[in-house]
């Protein structure tokens, strides 16, 4: 029989009368794999750098098919080992969780299923898949096997985000009444802002109002219509599109309503891309675009929505907001959901940005295509789980 020197230690106290104080066993590291693709969706926003703060996680691998991308991103994260397949890096590596880091969402569904298979927990980019069909799948492998996966829903996890909606339940605005998201309006406007973009603004829509009901949309294409000749692939793999404008409503509960719009425009680069509460004692506007990675978020107290300078109406900060810094941009952005995850898969419950709340996001993504493609105002949950500009 042998005995461990902590052992001997703790024997030698009891035999001279001592007292032995039990020693807090440190958690074992989770062991990560990161799946990237250089040439096709590359790394999200540097998912594979979301870990580097912590001390209770491992780089194990990191599969890339592009081996200078896989040699370059391995040694920033400082992955222990690489792999050009990411079946082989997850049969060898066995990882407790797996960051699925390309932006497109051609593999993503694959991705999430080859996880699931080996019982790895996961953190993944948005937008979560290409259409309904494709996130029911990955949803139900992953909670066959009870596990916690979250996606970069980076936006709604930070802490003046929070904070708003925290205050706006509170009825810092009275009741809410009307909710304008409105997309980035760069290159991409139409479809595939709402795709890439949208998906954040959807999510925070549901902050704010629960569950949409329904969705009246239409598109357009050069100022005219879009019809289904216009379908076509967005520029990168994230499935087919449709207009260059897009304009939406969402009913909600209580009469709420929640319009979105993208708009072709030759104006300089805005700062629109957010969200604005209409409550019936004033607006929460939130932009992110603020500082970088940090939303500006101001409130206007006043019923009629207008500054007024002889009553003292203007806009202000948010009430007692906590200040984000960010010192570490790749990790200190993801740090709420990578450290929500992490307490989810101690704690056995499921994160706050699940892959659950990705899905309702793209719902509605879809919900505004299909309604644009049949003419006519759509029910949410929607029957037809396949894309809308495919069938």
């Amino acid at each position: 029989m042998s005995i461990s020197r902590r052992g001997f230690l703790g024997a030698a106290a009891l035999a001279a009368g001592g007292t032995v104080f039990a020693q807090a066993v440190p958690e074992k590291k989770l062991r990560i794999c990161i799946i990237g693709d250089t040439k096709l969706g590359g790394y999200g926003h540097d998912q594979h750098l979301a870990w580097e703060l912590r001390d209770d996680v491992e780089i194990v691998g990191l599969s890339d098919p592009d081996e200078g991308g896989r040699v370059k991103r391995a040694a920033e994260c400082h992955a222990q080992r690489t792999y050009a397949d990411y079946r082989d890096m997850l049969e060898k590596e066995r990882p407790d969780l797996v960051t699925v880091a390309p932006r497109c969402t051609i593999h993503h569904k694959e991705y999430v299923l080859a996880a699931a298979a080996c019982g790895a927990h996961g953190f993944i980019e948005k937008p979560l898949a290409t259409e309904l069909a494709e996130a029911d799948e990955m949803i139900a492998a992953v909670e066959a096997k009870k596990l916690k996966w979250a996606i970069a829903f980076n936006w709604h996890r930070t802490a003046e985000v929070l904070h708003a909606i925290k205050m706006v339940r509170e009825g810092l605005v009275g009741q809410v009444m009307e909710l304008r998201a409105r997309g980035k309006e760069d290159h991409r406007s139409g479809g595939e802002d709402m795709v890439v973009l949208g998906a954040h603004l959807f999510d925070l829509m549901r902050c704010f109002s629960g569950v949409p009901r329904w969705c009246q949309a239409t598109a357009l294409a050069n100022g005219r219509p879009a019809t289904r000749e216009d379908i076509h692939e967005a520029t990168e793999p994230l499935g087919p599109i449709i207009g260059d404008t897009i304009q939406a409503v969402f009913g909600f509960d209580n009469g709420v309503t929640g319009s979105y719009s993208t708009v072709k425009n030759s104006g300089e680069k805005g700062n629109r891309w957010g969200i604005d509460v209409y409550g019936t004692t004033g607006v929460v506007s939130i932009r992110m675009e603020g500082a970088p990675f940090v939303p500006l978020i101001r409130v206007l107290r006043g019923p009629a929505w207008l500054p007024d300078a002889e009553k003292g109406i203007g806009w202000e900060p948010l009430p007692n907001a906590p200040v984000t810094t960010i010192v570490h941009p790749s990790a200190d952005r993801y740090a709420p959901i990578t450290g929500d995850l992490i307490a989810a898969i101690r704690e056995g419950r499921a994160p706050a940005a699940s892959l659950q709340e990705g899905r309702a996001s793209l719902e509605m993504v879809s919900a505004v295509f299909a309604s644009h493609i049949s003419g006519k105002r759509v029910t949410l949950p929607l029957e037809e789980r396949q894309h809308p500009l495919r069938a």
